[in-house]
């Protein structure tokens, strides 16, 4: 696969998640605009133990899919594994649901007990989709894939507006109707999770192909090999998501405030870690075409080569990414803070979660030296000294710094681990990485930054001004790199001849 397939392929994977991302993000301004910091607060509690579990019920079997399939049977491979999470995932439900209650009181849900159910049936319903969805990637099915992305947020965002806005005019309009038992006012934001549920059921209809081709057949030994190479990949898989929700999740366990005080605090930091989203979903876009395509390459004597331009015009984009984001937070702001004026008080994290971003896609990047070498393990370490770096700085910085520490204890988890993973990778599967030109990249954004921080600090109420000002800014770094990477662009297709008639 040339780096014109993978990004041909990235644009199938990345414009309906990009949309189904947006849509979703649009759910989610949706929640600020209904509901208080106090009252979403829970919401950002169980969106952040989602992907805990999530690392739990799949056990890396996804990456494992994409390696083992290389060179086994894809049929069979895909039968052991399929077999494999449907027996776990039933397992793993059960004792979760035994364990409702102290789950609830641990994750300081005391007061929604039900919202750990309703995760929990989430959880279920998304790990039985998670082999079939890495069938339609391996295959190069994006169109696929992304109709049942697109289809399963589609219907979120419907159920929420059937919740939240008919369903409640017609219980209001008329209590001693059927609709009060559809819409009970103390659910409130809860109908989110509720609607995230039902989608999650019906999405595996979309995938009813996938599951009629499996067959209840299991190789033993096959599965044997598959866990040897992926439990280093669940602890993998736990410290990233230590490292990028562990701040949410022990907020109020570190605090040591009122419990309103916690739960508004923790509203306003969800809120503001939602506008880094923008440089996550292009992190998990990316990843979504570049994870086959990495193992794929592999074999080819030029694959170091072909991952450092990978790696190069990701840099780029992300740069790109960081600088839409920094340079027009006045227009962020409007979003989650439309109605309720609180949530803008934590706008000044967004900046270093959206650079903290950066270094995760970049490590993302970096780590398929020890997937190709199947030294996972050593992502194991990396990952597990990252997650020691995140909780060490979450317990010291936030009693102190509130959400502006744990904003700052992820950007320096994941520069760290990004410098460690590219110097082992360096001694293990060397890649001529063009590090110098990434890293002035990098500084020249930040600089851009720190210009029109300072713009936005003389003039505090100009903000029509700002938005000129971050577009002129935007423009001015889009001809430096259309200049410096003149030569690489004009290489690309359909990008190479507007590159040539623009410079």
């Amino acid at each position: 696969m040339s780096i014109k397939k993978l990004a041909g392929q990235t644009l199938w994977y990345g414009v309906p998640k990009i949309l189904s991302r947006f849509l979703n993000y649009g759910l989610t301004l949706m929640g600020f605009w209904l509901f208080d910091a106090t009252e979403t607060s829970n919401l950002t509690q169980v969106y952040a133990i989602i992907p805990f579990l999530n690392v739990l019920f799949t056990y890396g079997l996804e990456t494992s899919y994409f390696r083992f399939a290389q060179n086994t049977d894809r049929n069979k491979l895909y039968n052991t594994l399929t077999f494999s999470v449907i027996i776990t995932t039933i397992f793993f439900t059960i004792v979760l649901l035994l364990a409702q209650e102290p789950l609830a009181r641990f994750f300081e849900l005391r007061d929604n007990p039900e919202y750990v159910t309703w995760m929990i049936g989430i959880l279920f319903f998304d790990t039985l989709a998670v082999i079939p969805l890495a069938k339609l990637r391996l295959e190069e099915r994006p169109r696929k894939y992304a109709f049942v992305n697109v289809a399963s947020i589609v219907i979120n965002i419907f159920l929420v507006i059937f919740f939240l806005f008919i369903a409640r005019n017609k219980a209001e309009q008329n209590p001693a109707s059927v609709w009060i038992m559809i819409y009970q006012p103390d659910v409130g934001v809860g109908y989110f999770i509720i609607a995230n549920l039902i989608a999650s059921a019906l999405s595996l209809l979309f995938l009813y192909k996938e599951f009629s081709a499996f067959k209840w057949l299991f190789d033993k030994k096959l599965w044997l090999q598959v866990l040897n190479y992926s439990y280093p990949l669940i602890i993998v898989g736990f410290g990233g998501m230590i490292n990028e929700m562990l701040s949410r999740l022990v907020y109020r366990k570190v605090l040591h405030l009122d419990a309103m005080t916690e739960k508004r605090e923790l509203g306003i930091f969800g809120a503001n870690y939602k506008l880094a989203v923008l440089i996550t979903i292009f992190i998990q876009v990316f990843r979504l075409g570049a994870e086959p395509f990495f193992f794929n390459q592999s074999t080819r004597g030029d694959a170091p080569r072909t991952y450092a331009r990978v790696m190069k015009f990701f840099v780029i984009a992300c740069c790109f990414m960081f600088l839409v984001v920094v340079l027009f937070l006045d227009f962020w702001k409007l979003l989650i803070a439309a109605r309720f004026q609180e949530y803008a008080e934590g706008i000044h994290i967004v900046p270093i979660l959206a650079m903290g971003s950066v270094f995760l896609g970049i490590y993302y990047n970096l780590s398929v030296w020890y997937k190709l070498t199947n030294k996972t393990m050593y992502g194991a370490y990396i990952t597990i000294a990252g997650a020691v770096l995140t909780i060490l700085l979450n317990i010291w910085w936030i009693p102190s710094f509130h959400y502006t520490g744990a904003a700052w204890a992820t950007f320096f988890c994941y520069a760290f681990m990004m410098v460690v993973s590219y110097l082992q990778g360096q001694h293990y599967y060397p890649v001529p990485y063009a590090w110098k030109k990434l890293v002035a990249y990098l500084v020249i954004v930040s600089l851009i930054y720190m210009i029109q921080l300072g713009i936005a600090t003389l003039t505090p109420e100009w903000t029509i001004f700002h938005f000129g000002t971050g577009m002129v800014l935007l423009g001015a770094f889009t001809l430096f790199v259309l200049k410096i990477e003149k030569k690489e662009l004009e290489r690309l297709p359909y990008v190479g001849r507007f590159v040539t008639r623009l410079i």
